[in-house]
């Protein structure tokens, strides 16, 4: 009897990617694709799902880690395989504090999504050792330490360096010290430079849990 497989993700192209790679194979049965991740736990309560591909962004905003967090605790015998773009520094770590089964990287990531997926339904956990490397004006995300990207994804709010210190419970001149140290790592001129181009490689997202 084939996996039933439910698809989280409000791309196209991936989306239909990942229908044809678990049409071709015998060892799973496409049951359903969503766009929004909060309708997944509905799904799940609705019918027998064994595996759910979810992506992290997903339409209106809606989280896939949060659904996860919200699936795992009423049906922790469902698998469930992150999958995304995007390099944010916090989700894999988030992933597994949840309880996620494993984590793929759509993007240059060694092992193929059905073999991820057959090696999940077997009980392995198939994660990543780290964030894919992106540059960022003269350095990479993988030169950060984890404290700079914590203020750097706080920057992205536009709040005030007074603002960010209390929010993260730090001195007001620590925060200053690591925004200086990404400047001078980054050879940005400006801070919105930097906050823009971070957020737009995926090095950094705020969402509504962070």
């Amino acid at each position: 009897m084939p996996y039933n497989v439910l698809i989280v993700e409000d791309q196209d192209m991936p989306r239909e990617l990942f229908e044809i790679y678990i049409n071709s194979s015998d060892k799973f049965n496409h049951l359903l694709s969503i766009s929004n991740a909060s309708a997944a736990l509905a799904v799940c309560r609705n019918n027998q799902v064994d595996l759910i591909l979810m992506d992290v962004l997903t339409e209106l905003g809606h989280s896939g880690l949060d659904a996860a967090e919200e699936i795992k605790k009423e049906f922790p015998e469902i698998k469930i395989v992150i999958v995304t773009s995007m390099p944010e520094y916090s989700w894999l770590e988030r992933a597994r504090k949840t309880g996620v089964d494993s984590f793929w990287y759509k993007d240059g990531q060694k092992e193929s999504i059905l073999d991820v997926m057959e090696r999940t339904m077997a009980g392995e956990n198939i994660y990543p050792d780290e964030t894919p490397l992106i540059h960022i004006g003269n350095t990479t995300n993988h030169d950060f330490t984890e404290r700079e990207l914590e203020i750097l994804k706080e920057l992205t709010t536009g709040d005030t360096n007074t603002a960010i210190a209390e929010r993260l419970h730090i001195s007001l001149p620590t925060v200053k010290s690591h925004i200086q140290h990404l400047m001078e790592k980054t050879g940005f001129k400006t801070r919105t430079e930097l906050v823009s181009e971070a957020r737009s490689l995926g090095i950094v997202i705020k969402t509504k849990k962070d």
